[in-house]
């Protein structure tokens, strides 16, 4: 019988590392986050935005070109990288050292994207987190999870997470196979749902927070963002994961006595992360 322990207020203020007074963006954590492609660039705007609400001091995206218009106009507070190809990220070249990369949010899955994300994995040494699309490429390629660094995170939905470890028969059949995966590659997976589970090898947590305002579009994208700028920020991966779905949920259910479930929007969550914060101190 697997044993699940519930994520407490207590234990996540625990976590919480002060910000200096005497701290600066350059010590703040650099985050990259790679993704987007034609229509989908609002998925990296998400993510980064979130990733700078979170605390991270310095946010670049690298995008294809046809996105760099609306990263630079929606959010200019990031700094943006552009590849070669107009539509889809075809290589991932960077000058820059970032302390975390979030990669696949709106990435898409065309040849060129898979196989230039296959030589960034076998040479990356950056810690972690994959969404979305890049762990769609890596169900269908899952010979390349042997590459990636100790304690790389995975937030799967349900149909991405299905499509990583298979079919399941129940809950515990389903939580059996995510800590066979994580003991194996030495990963910790973000199962998200209701409740969002984080699985880091034996060790099983249930977040506490958040209610169905976050079943909407993008909701993904801003998770995405939270974890890596705490990773980037220099928190223990394990830690950014537990920290960051608890964050997440708080700032929906900060925001539903003035918002409700209906109206409730990705972009929403972002902007009710300084409360979250607060409402930890």
């Amino acid at each position: 019988m697997l044993t699940i322990e519930k994520i407490s207020k207590v234990h996540i203020q625990k976590l919480l590392q002060p910000i200096a007074v005497d701290t600066h963006k350059g010590i703040q954590g650099h985050a990259l986050l790679i993704g987007g492609s034609y229509g989908k660039m609002g998925s990296v705007c998400l993510s980064s935005k979130a990733a700078l609400r979170t605390g991270c001091g310095l946010v670049t995206a690298l995008i294809p070109k046809c996105g760099y218009g609306i990263l630079q106009t929606s959010i200019p507070e990031v700094m943006v990288i552009t590849n070669d190809s107009e539509e889809f990220i075809q290589q991932i070249e960077f000058n820059i050292k970032p302390n975390a990369i979030g990669i696949g949010m709106g990435l898409g899955h065309a040849q060129e994207t898979q196989f230039c994300f296959h030589n960034f994995l076998k040479v990356n040494e950056t810690p972690l987190v994959i969404d979305a699309d890049a762990l769609n490429i890596l169900s269908i390629n899952k010979e390349w999870l042997s590459f990636l660094p100790s304690k790389t995170i995975l937030t799967p939905h349900k149909k991405e997470l299905e499509r990583l470890i298979g079919t399941w028969k129940t809950e515990e059949d389903k939580l059996q196979k995510v800590t066979e995966l994580t003991l194996e590659y030495d990963v910790i997976v973000v199962v998200k749902g209701a409740p969002t589970l984080i699985v880091s090898g034996n060790s099983i947590y249930e977040n506490t927070t958040g209610n169905q305002a976050l079943a909407t579009a993008g909701s993904g994208d801003v998770l995405t963002g939270i974890i890596t700028s705490l990773v980037a920020q220099n928190y223990q991966p394990e830690n950014a994961a537990l920290i960051g779905v608890y964050l997440h949920g708080l700032t929906a259910d900060i925001a539903l006595p003035e918002i409700g479930y209906h109206s409730f929007i990705a972009s929403d969550s972002i902007g009710y992360l300084g409360k979250a914060f607060l409402s930890l101190e």
